[in-house]
């Protein structure tokens, strides 16, 4: 009798532990409204900052999706072949149409040169980022005008000596995650 009690407990016990991971699944709790939009406003935060390093570190890219002329037209583009890239001194201003023509062989023109006059304004409010700095390059000297949320969302407007501005729209990244690729440096 106690062998088969210690046999149906030792049963009970096993098949127990067999139901411990289903029920615990069963007791997932659904977030609330509130709840969803304090994590989410964590998740920005943390980006905010995150952002904030790459800034002051400078190494980082803006990949392009789309360029955008100064009346508002939108071209979807690749990515990783336009970009604004940052490291520490350096900046390299790119834009390609993924064909063999071009000053760069890209299909578009690359320009390449020193960074001067890097100043970036933080809004804790919005956790938004602004940052202009200008271009010293071979072809001319730009000026960058750079807005980044902290979700990671970035363009950037590009004008030099001419009348003419080009907003590169995209994603904010850090330098070593990105997958594009400098094409010739035009003259």
């Amino acid at each position: 009798m106690k062998k088969l009690t210690f046999n149906l407990g030792c049963l009970l016990l096993v098949f127990g532990f067999g139901l411990i991971p289903y029920n615990s699944k069963a007791q997932d709790v659904k977030l609330s409204k509130q709840e969803k939009k304090d994590l989410e406003q964590a998740a920005l935060q943390a980006n905010f900052y995150a952002i904030d390093t790459l800034l002051e570190r400078k190494t980082f890219v803006l990949e392009a999706d789309w360029l955008q002329d100064r009346y508002g037209s939108r071209i979807p583009v690749s990515s990783n072949v336009n970009f604004i890239r940052v490291d520490t001194k350096k900046a390299v201003l790119q834009t390609a149409a993924n064909n063999n023509s071009g000053y760069n062989g890209l299909g578009g023109t690359t320009a390449e040169g020193e960074i001067q006059n890097l100043k970036i304004t933080k809004n804790f409010k919005k956790l938004t980022y602004t940052v202009g700095f200008s271009v010293m390059t071979k072809v001319g000297i730009y000026d960058i005008a750079m807005y980044i949320a902290s979700d990671g969302n970035a363009q950037a407007t590009i004008s030099g000596t001419t009348a003419g501005k080009l907003t590169w729209v995209g994603r904010f990244m850090n330098l070593y995650d990105s997958r594009g690729f400098k094409g010739m440096e035009s003259y």
